[in-house]
């Protein structure tokens, strides 16, 4: 029985460290959270549809149900030459662990910006997401305002925008306001600096996108380099400021600092680990894999790192790390044709849209009413799914 190491708790790690128990390995995830995030959902905390504590899963409880460890601990350092991770306990406690193959899913971190202090983040930790809640609502008391949404890019590499979830808290935001009676009391505004946001979505849905701008009186600053961010406002290249009561902004992922500091793994010009088209690392003879926004993944220009492309990256290295121990290295996987778009835009009492892209065709599909409503059951599935309550769907698990 291998023993596998996974580093991260979040959607990918989990889904790794699962797919690698279904198979009998020895399982132990590293992550220094004691929960599960789940991102997807936190779209709704800003408008007191749900709370923080229902986007938590114990991780204690996730390892339990499935059949792996969970240890609690900051990964300081990843020796790949000695097969070692040094990890340190909530207590100032070092370990060295270590492994016979290691799965690093430890995401990347928010790329820097002047200012950025001043901002909040759709997709932050949960106490950001608190502190929109609280700001948002302080605005309703007081009767009206501005709020700005935006995000960033990373030229180094761009399949780290974080474009979706920004767009699902301005829709919610949006038609809460309505439903309160409230949105003619408040400006809202989008800005990114990208000429064309949302074109990775295909460049007739994203013109669609800015139609839906217009239509609902939200208005927009687009193809303009943000200078910086300040209490009261964006400043832009060009001079011009955007006054803000409060600016939700989340920037383009950064290489971890812990893989540019303390790891001996190649890195692309970003930050992100190097892997092949099996998601192994290269130059570690298939001891060290990256899966989801800590790996450096090819592909079209408009690839973009999601969920569903961590988890399936996740199952692929179980599959291929057995296919190796049964002396079949001619039958692994590449991820490379799942690298697809796939997001239900949700919008609050409207609806959603189903947006799909893959390498052959672009699709967008309004969802009125219904895409609200299956994007709640998605979370219940998510949730209940993680924890073995129910079966998981078909395609969807670990084989």
């Amino acid at each position: 029985m291998e023993k596998v190491l996974v580093l991260g708790g979040g959607i990918g790690g989990v889904e790794t460290a699962f797919a690698h128990s279904v198979k009998a390995f020895d399982v132990e995830l590293i992550s220094d959270r004691e929960y599960l995030w789940i991102y997807p959902i936190s779209i709704w905390i800003p408008t007191k549809e749900i709370t923080p504590q229902e986007c938590k899963l114990p991780l204690e409880e996730i390892a339990k149900r499935n059949n792996f460890k969970f240890t609690k601990a900051k990964v300081k350092e990843i020796r790949s030459k000695e097969k070692k991770v040094i990890v340190e306990y909530d207590d100032g406690r070092t370990e060295e662990k270590t492994y016979d193959r290691l799965v690093v899913a430890m995401g990347g971190v928010k790329k820097k910006h002047p200012g950025l202090e001043y901002t909040l983040s759709t997709c932050g930790s949960p106490e950001e997401a608190v502190k929109i809640r609280e700001r948002y609502w302080e605005l309703i008391e007081k009767g009206g305002g501005t709020i700005a949404f935006g995000f960033g890019g990373n030229p180094k590499d761009p399949s780290g925008v974080r474009g979706g979830p920004v767009f699902e808290v301005l829709f919610n935001i949006h038609f809460h306001l309505k439903k309160l009676g409230l949105r003619d009391k408040f400006k809202l505004v989008f800005f990114a600096p990208m000429p064309k946001p949302g074109k990775r979505l295909g460049e007739k849905n994203a013109d669609r996108v800015f139609e839906f701008f217009k239509k609902h009186g939200i208005e927009y600053k687009v193809g303009v380099k943000i200078k910086e961010f300040q209490p009261d406002g964006i400043l832009f290249e060009d001079g011009e400021k955007i006054q803000s009561d409060l600016t939700i902004f989340t920037p383009a992922l950064d290489g971890h600092p812990l893989y540019k500091n303390a790891s001996d793994l190649p890195l692309n010009e970003a930050g992100f680990i190097k892997i092949d088209e099996y998601c192994s690392v290269p130059g570690t003879d298939y001891t060290v894999w990256a899966v989801g926004d800590a790996a450096a993944i090819e592909g079209p220009e408009w690839r973009a790192k999601q969920g569903h492309l961590a988890e399936v990256m996740g199952r692929i290295v179980a599959r291929n790390i057995e296919k190796l121990i049964q002396g079949k290295p001619q039958e692994m996987e590449s991820y490379l044709p799942h690298v697809y778009i796939l997001c239900l835009m949700d919008m609050d009492s409207w609806g959603g849209i189903f947006f799909m892209r893959t390498h052959k065709r672009a699709l967008m599909i309004p969802l009125p009413k219904v895409g609200h409503w299956l994007k709640k059951l998605w979370a219940w599935y998510y949730k209940n799914s993680k924890l073995r309550k129910i079966p998981r769907i078909p395609g969807f698990d670990a084989p």
